[in-house]
């Protein structure tokens, strides 16, 4: 939210939705240019899905935000279960990400690691004048840019990974003490209470979902089904703007909310809303 819906987008890998065997460039698929650099469409389908539903749900914060509406966006099931389904989708493929670019080179992986970092430092400069209390200290950007160097270390485990996950998850949704309430603590999770933050994303539990996304694409590697009608066939039929959001998720979730602010803004200004 900025909301803890900010959720995670990411194409942090743009190897991300490569694949190591040539198949993918004898796909017969609409989407020439993706095949041409071995792109997986699927992927980039399924990140725009995700960006789909984050800035739907945005823009729900933002008419709560200008008093538009009442929705409970904190305290109601539905959103709150629709923001975990946000936040889970991106992180699951962070992890998928990690695992299918894990031949790419370190500097690839530096740049596009400084890019995430350099976003959240934005997001915490520009949020702390929007938010003085509530500013944005460890959201998705910056467990993002954290969980891919524990992601990629963890890469050579492959599919094991899903038992690392689901001790993570475990622990980050049982284990809570005071002691994590102290903000410089809070970024790992185990809290008691939530900090106030327009976005939290602690480590523990989803750092959970981003190691069980990389042994899911391990799997997904060792099976080939990639290359599988079906996921060729849902990458090469869905609409190009889905693809085109899974590319550009980066700069979409950097540019969304400030549009949609400035929007709401604009039908203030002009006697649309009050």
């Amino acid at each position: 939210m900025p909301s803890p819906a900010h959720a995670g987008l990411l194409h942090l890998q743009g190897e991300g939705t490569l694949i190591h065997t040539g198949s993918c460039g004898a796909w017969r698929c609409r989407y020439t240019r993706a095949m041409q650099t071995r792109r997986l469409p699927i992927i980039d389908v399924l990140r725009g899905c995700a960006v789909t539903m984050m800035i739907a749900y945005h823009f729900c914060y933002d008419t709560t935000l200008f008093r538009i509406t009442q929705f409970q966006l904190r305290e109601h099931w539905f959103w709150t279960g629709w923001r975990a389904i946000i936040v889970t989708s991106f992180l699951l493929l962070v992890g998928i990400s990690l695992q299918l670019a894990q031949q790419g080179s370190a500097r690839g992986f530096g740049k596009r690691w400084l890019q995430i970092a350099g976003s959240a430092l934005l997001v915490t400069i520009g949020s702390r004048l929007i938010f003085p209390t509530g500013y944005i200290y460890f959201g998705i950007l910056h467990f993002i840019a954290i969980a891919s160097l524990l992601g990629r270390a963890a890469l050579p485990l492959g599919r094991w990974n899903a038992l690392l996950g689901v001790a993570a998850l475990v622990a980050g949704l049982t284990l809570q003490s005071p002691l994590f309430d102290h903000k410089a603590l809070s970024c790992l999770g185990f809290v008691t209470h939530l900090p106030e933050t327009e976005d939290y994303v602690p480590l523990f539990p989803w750092l959970g979902v981003v190691l069980i996304g990389i042994a899911g694409a391990a799997l997904w590697q060792r099976h080939g089904y990639a290359q599988r009608p079906l996921a060729r066939d849902i990458g090469a039929r869905a609409p190009r703007w889905l693809a085109w959001l899974g590319r550009h998720s980066l700069l979409t979730y950097l540019l969304h909310q400030p549009l949609l602010f400035g929007g709401f803004y604009a039908a203030r200004w002009l006697g649309i809303i009050a």
